[in-house]
């Protein structure tokens, strides 16, 4: 069974966040494992720079061989090539990590070092709602992949 792994900076604060999450975590149980890798907020410095190099390296101590990180430049997908991605990761590893930044974005080493970028839209999302938009997505993926109605 394929692990998916969502590391990201800060944590989901409201119940109806929660929630939804819950939720997708578990619809998803029936197709893969997923953890969810909530790293703390560096907001104790005033530095940008500072804060997305700290938040850089806790992202960077987390990342597998397969790692897409989230990002406004990165490629977009439709739903079904999204899927037909993901399958095809899972046909080389059993596991898959995604990563959403911090407020101020990534450093510019996380941005090197992963070079598969995603890309859900050109617009900027709050990170708890694009927290349960990937989840969706990933969800979307494993429907579409098994023959479920859920995508239609």
């Amino acid at each position: 069974m394929m692990t998916i792994n969502i590391v990201c900076v800060g944590n989901l604060k409201e119940k109806f966040s929660l929630d939804e999450q819950n939720e997708y975590l578990k619809r998803l149980s029936a197709f893969c494992k997923v953890n969810i890798i909530e790293l703390k907020e560096q907001n104790k410095y005033e530095n940008v720079e500072v804060i997305k190099q700290k938040e850089g390296e806790e992202i960077l101590k987390n990342i597998s061989s397969c790692t897409y990180l989230c990002d406004i430049e990165g490629k977009q997908f439709s739903s079904a090539s999204f899927a037909e991605n993901i399958k095809n990761v899972a046909n080389e590893t059993s596991k898959l990590t995604f990563v959403i930044g911090g407020s101020y974005g990534v450093s510019e080493e996380v941005k090197n070092t992963i070079k598969n970028k995603i890309s859900f839209s050109k617009m900027t999302f709050p990170h708890n709602l694009f927290r349960i938009m990937l989840l969706e997505q990933i969800y979307r993926a494993f429907t579409i992949l098994s023959g479920k109605k859920y995508n239609k």
